[in-house]
C-alpha cells in the first residue's frame, strides 16, 4: 500500500543561534502535526555546529562566506550582498534537487531577514511563509517606519501607535532611538517588509494573548499569525516528542555545574544573570553589575564569556560561596528551577519569552536593537519586571541594580504576573490553543495543497 504523501517544508533561518533556534522548534512542531520539515543552515553553520535532529532534515545552502561565515565579508552590507546572491542561487538548486525525489518541496518558510528567499520560492511556483522571530510589537514599529507611518527621525515623543502604549524615544528599537546608528542593519529590519504581501502567510514567534491588541491592529494592515512560544515542548505542553533542547547551539558546554549548585539554594533565592551569545559591557559597567549583585547579599549564578572575565573586578568574589560564575549555563534548565526568582537580562526576544514561558520575572538591562521595546513591554505591558536607570555617564550604578533586584525578588505581583504569562504560554501550544489552532489550520492547507499537485 502507498504510503499517504506529507507535505515537504524546506525552513531557511537566519545564521545566528537567535534566530535558529526558534525556526527550527518551529519545525519540531511542524513534524509533530505530521509534515516533513528540511532546516536548511549555511555551510559555516553546518561545519562548525555539525547539528544533528531526530525530528528534523538537515540540508545546507550557502552565504557565500562558507569558510569563516559572517567575519568573513568585509562589512554587513557585503555579508548581506553575498548572503543573497549565494543564497538564492543555492536555496534553488536545494529545490531542484528534491523536485525529482520522494519529497518534492511543497513550501519554503524563511527567516523574515531573508525576503530574498520568497521571491526564489514564488519563482518555482511554491507556498511560502514568512516567520519573524522577534516580537509583533516591534515588528509593527519597523512595519511603520517602513511606511512612512511613523515620520523618522523621531522629534516630538512620545510615540503614539495605535495597538501599542505610548512609547518615549528610549522604549522605542535602538536603530530609531539612535537615528542613524548601524545603518546596514536598520535597512535590513526595514527590508523585511519589501515584498512580505505576496507570501502566503506571515508567522510571528510570540502568542496571541501575550499581544493581542497588537496583533489585531498590525493585522488590518498586514496579517500576522503568531504560533509560539517556540520554547522546547517539554517546558510548556510536553506534546512534542523528545523535545527538551533546541537541539542546536553555537556553544557546546557541560551544564551539570549550574544545576548542581542551583539544586542546593532555596525556592526563589538566586538571581539568574546572562546577557546573550553577542552583548558585550565595558569595564566599569562590568565592575558596577559586580558589586551590584554581590551587595544584594542573594545568590546569583552569572555568566560571563571568557572574553569577559578580564573585566571582572580582581578578587571580587573570594572565597564567597553564593556567587557561581560560569562561561555558559542552559538557560531553559536553568530559568525551570525552583531556586531562580529573578532573571537579569540583557532582554533578548529569545531570552523574554523563556523567561515569560518559565514564568521568571525580570531585570532588564537592554543594550540594543529590540531590547529597549522588549524592556517597555516587560515592564509596563507585562508588569513583569524593572528596567534599570541608566546613568549620565552612561553606565547603569551598582545602586540602581542592587535597589531593581530586591524590588523584582521581594515583589509579589511581578511574580504573580509572571506566573499567569506562563500559564497562558502553555495554553496557545496546548491542544485547542490558539497557536495550536493556527499551526493546525496551516498544516490542513498546505497537505491539501500538496496532494492537489500529487
Amino acid at each position: 500500500m502507498e504510503r499517504e504523501k506529507r507535505a515537504h517544508i524546506v525552513a531557511i533561518p537566519y545564521p545566528s543561534q537567535g534566530h535558529i533556534n526558534p525556526m527550527l522548534q518551529f519545525c519540531k512542531r511542524l513534524v509533530s502535526k505530521g509534515l516533513k520539515t528540511t532546516l536548511a543552515i549555511t555551510t559555516f553553520i553546518s561545519n562548525s555546529m555539525k547539528p544533528v535532529s531526530d525530528a528534523v532534515g538537515i540540508d545546507i545552502i550557502s552565504d557565500g562566506c562558507d569558510d569563516a561565515g559572517f567575519l568573513q565579508a568585509d562589512s554587513v552590507p557585503d555579508y548581506l550582498n553575498r548572503f543573497q546572491v549565494a543564497g538564492s542561487k543555492t536555496l534553488a538548486d536545494l529545490i531542484e534537487r528534491y523536485k525529482n525525489s520522494d519529497s518534492p518541496v511543497d513550501c519554503v518558510i524563511y527567516d523574515s531577514f531573508m525576503p530574498w528567499a520568497l521571491d526564489v520560492a514564488k519563482s518555482h511556483g511554491l507556498f511560502a511563509g514568512c516567520f519573524f522571530t522577534q516580537a509583533c510589537a516591534v515588528n509593527y514599529v519597523y512595519y511603520c517606519a517602513h511606511h512612512g507611518i511613523l515620520q523618522l527621525p523621531v522629534t516630538s515623543p512620545p510615540v503614539r501607535i495605535p495597538g501599542l502604549p505610548a512609547l518615549e524615544l528610549r522604549d522605542m528599537p535602538s536603530f530609531i532611538y539612535v537615528h542613524g546608528s548601524y545603518p546596514a542593519y536598520f535597512e535590513l529590519v526595514l527590508h523585511q517588509f519589501l515584498n512580505v504581501e505576496k507570501a502566503d502567510c506571515v508567522f510571528v514567534n510570540s502568542f496571541y494573548k501575550l499581544e493581542a491588541q497588537v496583533v489585531d491592529t498590525m493585522s488590518k494592515m498586514s496579517p500576522v499569525i503568531p504560533i509560539g512560544p517556540t520554547v522546547p515542548s517539554l517546558y510548556l505542553d510536553n506534546r512534542v516528542k523528545n523535545d527538551s533542547e533546541y537541539g542546536i547551539n553555537l556553544y557546546h558546554m557541560d551544564p551539570t555545574k549550574s544545576i548542581d549548585w542551583l539544586n542546593t539554594k532555596p525556592e526563589g533565592s538566586v538571581i539568574y544573570v546572562a546577557f546573550g551569545s553577542m552583548a558585550s559591557v565595558d569595564q566599569k559597567q562590568m565592575e558596577e553589575l559586580a558589586w551590584g549583585f554581590k551587595n544584594t547579599n542573594t545568590y546569583f549564578l552569572w555568566v560571563v564569556r571568557d572574553s569577559e572575565l578580564p573585566k571582572l573586578p580582581e578578587n571580587f568574589l573570594g572565597d564567597d560561596d553564593k556567587a557561581l560564575i560560569v562561561n555558559w549555563s542552559p538557560q531553559l534548565k536553568v530559568l525551570a528551577s525552583k531556586a531562580v526568582g529573578c532573571f537579569f537580562t540583557h532582554g533578548g526576544w529569545n531570552s523574554t519569552i523563556e523567561a515569560l514561558s518559565l514564568g521568571v520575572p525580570m531585570v532588564a538591562m537592554p543594550q540594543w536593537t529590540d531590547q529597549t521595546m522588549n524592556a517597555k513591554l516587560i515592564v509596563d505591558v507585562w508588569k513583569v519586571g524593572k528596567r534599570v536607570r541608566v546613568g549620565e555617564d552612561g553606565v547603569v550604578s551598582r545602586g540602581e541594580i542592587e535597589g531593581c533586584v530586591r524590588e523584582v525578588l521581594e515583589g509579589k505581583e511581578m511574580k504573580e504576573n509572571a506566573m499567569k504569562w506562563s500559564h497562558l504560554a502553555k495554553e496557545a501550544v496546548s491542544e485547542g490553543g490558539t497557536s495550536d489552532k493556527v499551526i493546525d489550520e496551516f498544516v490542513s492547507t498546505l497537505t491539501t495543497s500538496s496532494l492537489s499537485h500529487v
